[in-house]
Formats: C-alpha cells, structure tokens, sequence
C-alpha cells in the first residue's frame, strides 16, 4: 500500500508541476510560446518522441498534458507513446548501453514514422474536452510578455489559503524527491534484475532534476499576482485535475498491484517464441513500472530474443498512459491499441525473419 500512495503522490506531483509551468509559460507569452508548436506537425511529433525517449516518466507527462489542453496533436501523442519505455530504459541503460541505444533508436524511427502518418492521413483525433484548453484572458495581454510578476513580500504579507496550500504541498514535494523518499528499485520474484552501475544510470539524478523543477514552481506561486494564482493555477490546474488524475493513479495502481500479487511470471516462462511474444504484448498493456523488467533480464541472459523485447517495449509505457487515462480514455484506448497491433507486427516479423 505505501508503494502504491508513493507512486501515485510522484506521478500526480510531477503531472501538476507540469502544468503549472506550462500556464505560466502560456500566460507570460500571451499564448504565442505553445501556439507555435500547432504550427509544424512533423516537428512537434519529433519533439514528442524525444521527450519520450527521457528515461523515466516526466518527458511522457508534458507532452499529455500539452495534448490534452489541445496544443499538440494526436500523432504527437502517440509518437511519444511508441517512444517512452518509462522507468524500464534505466534499467535498458544498466543492462547494455548498446541494447539500450539499438533499442530507443528503432523507437524513435517507430514513433516519428507513425506519428507523422496519423497527423497526414488520420482526419479524426480524440481531443480532449474544449473546456481543458490554456486561457489567455484579455487585460493579461498587456502585461509584458517573460516578466516575472513582482510584490513577492506582499503576497507573504496577504497570505491567501490557496497560496498557503500550493507552497505547502510544493514545499513536501521538493523535499520528499531531494531526499530520496520517493526512489524506488524494482525486485522481481525469482528473476535477477539489472541495477544500475552509476548515478546517471539510475532514478536518484532525475529526481533531483524534478526537484529543480519543483523549485521554479515554487518561485512562480510565490511571486504569481493573485489573478493568475487564484484564476490559472488554482482553477485551471488544481481544481480541474488534481483529484481526477490521483484518484485515476491511485485506483489503476492499486488493481495493477492486487492482480500482479496472482501472477507468478516464473510460470510464464516457455521455449515457445509465439507464447513469449503474446505474453511480452499483453504485459505491455500493465501501466506500472517493474512486470517488463523480466523482459530486459530475460533477453540479457539470451532466454528470449530481440524482437520479443522490442514488441514489449513498444506496448509499454510505464506510468506515462495514467494521467491519460484520466482525462481522455478515448485516446488512451486508441493509442493502446495501435501499439499492441504495431508490438504484435513487430514480434511476428522478428519470428519469422530470425531476429
């Protein structure tokens, strides 16, 4: 139960940091910064399968959080779908760097290839609600666009709740990621699992970097005017998502946890590629972190080959769909899908073509 709360605080947090810095960013440029990504498709799908190929999570959360406020495109979503492989390209990393670099590359050529052909040729999209989008509202156009919002000791003076609240829960966030609570390592029953050899191998290094992130929150809330903390941050972020997407976290781990507790992935294991790959496809549908490590420790020890890894890989995603299944589960059922038929075709082909 602890692992399942601590997952779901990281996720939600990092979801909400994202999209604090992305109303400021929208607000302080007048929309202008986030409207010229609607402006190249192709480049915007790039964009996104980059921001996938970040190992862990965060790359994954922006480009949802753009997606569902109608600023990126549904190619660009999936491209950085096909490209994330979430906490398990650590582990790629610790593995093989080899492995690992062969392994984002076929993902990332994947994912631009696909992403780039649903935005020329698919004509209906999943969009998100029209009521998610940014908001720009009119006097905030006169203010200068990247200036930094004064009066800081005032707001201290004149401390609202809603400040109060959001500095508090920044405050805990920053502080629980620098000091570690929040890493984790992943153990599967009987199966050896690769660990990380250095520092940038691992989770500790991003966490920090969150917590950077954190901080610039931070700055932000504490030195927002009371207009665009109360009217942007407070309703257009935490009143529309917060709950939503940790209730949503929360319930898809908890099941994640209780069926996997019945799984004994030793009884998986089978000489017959064709089962191995259905099973390496359906574990790719499970949206947490630690079942497709079997996979990586599997394909290291020479049990299973290339193209089962890949296919696994290519439906997984870690905990990047969750937010998405939050606030659109119409895209995070197509998406699902195409990548389960692109997992399976890649798999086949491996069968059949000897890698």
């Amino acid at each position: 139960m602890l692992d399942i709360l601590k997952n779901t605080f990281l996720i939600t947090g990092l979801v909400m940091v994202m999209l604090l810095l992305i109303e400021y960013i929208n607000v302080r440029s007048h929309g202008h910064s986030l409207k010229r990504l609607q402006q190249s498709p192709l480049g915007q799908v790039a964009a996104s399968a980059l921001l996938g190929l970040v190992p862990g999570c965060i790359g994954g959360f922006a480009v949802v959080s753009l997606f569902t406020h109608r600023l990126l495109g549904f190619g660009a979503l999936i491209a950085m779908m096909i490209a994330t492989t979430g906490d398990e390209a650590f582990m790629l990393l610790a593995a093989s760097p080899a492995m690992a670099a062969a392994v984002f590359a076929i993902l990332f050529v994947l994912a631009v290839t696909v992403g780039w052909t649903v935005n020329r040729y698919v004509k209906t999209f999943p969009h998100s609600f029209p009521s998610h989008s940014f908001e720009v509202h009119a006097h905030e156009h006169t203010l200068p666009c990247g200036k930094f919002p004064s009066g800081m000791l005032e707001n201290f003076r004149r401390l609202s709740w809603r400040r109060a609240v959001l500095l508090g829960g920044l405050l805990v966030f920053v502080a629980v990621l620098s000091l570690g609570l929040f890493d984790h390592r992943h153990i599967m029953e009987g199966i050896p699992c690769p660990e990380p050899g250095n520092i940038f191998f691992g989770e500790r290094w991003l966490n920090l970097l969150f917590a950077a992130a954190s901080m610039v929150a931070l700055f932000l809330i504490a030195s927002a005017d009371n207009h665009f903390l109360e009217e942007h941050l407070w309703k257009h972020v935490i009143k529309k998502h917060f709950l939503k997407i940790f209730l949503w976290t929360l319930g898809a781990l908890a099941v994640t946890h209780l069926l996997l507790a019945q799984v004994h992935l030793r009884d998986w294991m089978s000489d017959n590629l064709l089962l191995m790959l259905l099973i390496a496809v359906l574990a790719g549908i499970i949206p947490e972190s630690g079942p497709h490590l079997v996979f990586i420790s599997l394909f290291a020890a020479g049990s299973i080959p290339f193209s089962v890894l890949l296919a696994n890989c290519l439906v997984q995603d870690g905990h990047t769909a969750l937010p998405l299944l939050a606030e659109n589960p119409r895209a995070f059922i197509y998406v699902k899908g195409l990548k389960i038929l692109l997992g399976l075709l890649t798999g086949l082909s491996g069968y059949f073509f000897g890698f």
